[in-house]
């Protein structure tokens, strides 16, 4: 038994969902696909797969060998490509960011990476949290905000600036904090998912000034804090990206601007690991050089 040309059949056969489209793919036929996999499932004494009229359905045993299978194949494929003197960005590139992070720079940047580099494919995981890499089988992902985790490498490209935002109908109703004291007079949206929580902290000429905010409502999700601050509920800290068409337009107005939020980084974050994937630092080094073109996220200079 070939049994990595085994595990391909059986991964392709989960990506394409059918036997018989491996069989076209591999220009054989599909009872050749069937007994690979039934001898990959005798083999390992376990079951990998069982079938609907519809579907084929991994077992649990099938969900854990699928994902290292992945793995192999897509390190055999740049062993390959890295020994003919030309490395390849190949494979399936698991990455993970914030939602609305995601949504704004990161998914409408992809058609040009993934016109780039064809052979990779991109599984984006986006949660408002730090996952753990190594659970979610995460290659990549892109934090914002310094990370104490020792185990992971982390590449600096790019940094987000923070403004202090809310809608020109808020400040027409409830005026204008002139400093961050006067924050405490207004009703604040507190984004929980930080470390300082309702602690906010902005830049002046004399240091870093520290203030204690509340309001009548507060989120972990970063998508909620964009839609309240539109919907004129309050005040909020946040990324200049993610308002920033809308400041442009005059729906929201930036105060307290000799006051600046202090910025957080924007890192690109890995595992240890004595082999570094081409489509990794490709994607690195792709977004390092879009972000230094983006006055929003850029890193340059500074």
């Amino acid at each position: 038994m070939d049994r990595l040309a085994c595990m391909q059949s059986f991964v392709r056969a989960i990506e394409m969902n059918s036997f018989s489209a491996v069989a076209r793919e591999q220009q054989t036929t599909q009872p050749t696909i069937s007994k690979q996999i039934a001898a990959l499932e005798k083999y390992l004494g376990v079951k990998l797969i069982t079938r609907s009229t519809t579907k084929l359905n991994l077992t649990e045993e099938g969900k854990q060998y699928y994902q290292y299978c992945q793995q192999i194949l897509e390190t055999v494929a740049e062993a390959e490509a890295s020994l003919e003197g030309k490395e390849k960005a190949v494979g399936i590139l698991r990455l993970g960011c914030s939602v609305l992070f995601g949504e704004m720079q990161i998914v409408p940047r992809l058609n040009l990476f993934i016109t780039r580099y064809p052979q990779v494919k991109i599984d984006l995981m986006m949660a408002d949290y730090f996952v753990d890499m190594v659970q979610e089988g995460l290659d990549l992902s892109i934090r914002i905000g310094n990370h104490q985790d020792k185990s992971l490498i982390s590449e600096r490209i790019g940094i987000t600036r923070r403004v202090t935002v809310a809608s020109t109908s808020y400040f027409e109703k409830s005026g204008e904090p002139k400093t961050p004291e006067d924050l405490a007079k207004h009703n604040c949206i507190v984004y929980t998912s930080l470390s300082t929580i309702n602690e906010w902290h902005f830049h002046e000429k004399n240091g870093v000034i520290k203030v204690n905010v509340k309001g009548s409502f507060q989120t972990n999700s970063s998508v909620a804090v964009r839609a309240a601050v539109l919907s004129g509920l309050g005040i909020a800290i946040a990324p200049i990206w993610m308002f920033g068409e809308d400041i442009y337009r005059g729906d929201l107005k930036v105060v307290l601007q000799d006051y600046q939020p202090v910025p957080f980084p924007i890192y690109a974050v890995y595992r240890r690991s004595r082999f570094y994937p081409a489509k990794v630092h490709c994607f690195i080094d792709f977004l390092r050089e879009e972000f230094k073109l983006d006055p929003w996220v850029s890193d340059y200079g500074t």
